[in-house]
């Protein structure tokens, strides 16, 4: 049996690439992976679980219990969606432990994904870099800063939460600054990746932008 096809975004943080891999996985009947939402689930538990802010230790011994008993359930957790775990996610994502821990996780999913599905779409930051640098269909989609704060602000006070536009655009930018300097898998175009701005596109127009680069591809048939 060949392998399945799997799709692989990057991008930064509120750019649009989790609405595309969304919309492709419906479209497709792929398995979607948020991997994101890993380094926010162990980002969660240290918070909970550390001696100080300095204690990456426990955020590794964290990150290879949750490879050790994956349930993509364990994602569903709607506090994985608060900011203050989405800074925490972004300072352990640095830590090398934390990467390895999760790398042949994100890769076991992406080679077998769950379910029937008929492949795997797995957007986070260094899927094309690292995770699955084969991949056939490599995407980046970004978008200003300006708009990615503004989107994480409607996202986080949809949520209930606290949140200025202010204080999210700073945020934005120091996380931008984090995973473009870091030292393990820093946030990066890769040789082969169509990159998509959605900044001045509605959801469904990037979904259907990212689609017709896909048929393109002849992954997908046309119409």
């Amino acid at each position: 049996m060949p392998p399945l096809p799997i799709i692989a975004i990057d991008g930064p943080s509120a750019g649009g690439k989790g609405t595309i891999a969304k919309g492709i996985a419906r479209v497709l009947n792929f398995a979607h992976l948020e991997t994101g939402l890993l380094y926010r689930w162990v980002g969660k538990a240290w918070l909970e679980r550390r001696d100080n802010s300095d204690d990456l230790e426990t955020a590794a011994v964290i990150a290879q219990e949750l490879a050790d008993r994956f349930d993509l359930m364990l994602l569903n957790d709607p506090a994985l969606r608060s900011n203050e775990v989405a800074e925490a996610a972004s300072v352990i994502s640095a830590h090398p432990p934390v990467r390895k821990a999760l790398l042949e996780l994100q890769r076991d999913f992406a080679v077998n994904p769950p379910g029937a599905a008929w492949g795997a779409i797995l957007d986070g930051r260094d899927i094309g870099s690292v995770v699955c640098p084969d991949a056939p269909i490599k995407l980046f989609v970004t978008a200003s800063p300006e708009i990615r704060a503004e989107r994480r602000t409607k996202e986080l006070q949809n949520l209930g939460l606290a949140a200025t536009y202010e204080q999210v655009l700073a945020e934005v930018a120091a996380r931008d600054e984090r995973d473009r300097t870091r030292a393990t898998a820093p946030l990066q175009t890769t040789a082969g990746s169509v990159e998509i701005d959605t900044s001045n596109l509605s959801a469904q127009e990037s979904i259907d932008v990212a689609l017709g680069i896909i048929r393109r591809t002849r992954l997908l048939p046309d119409e």
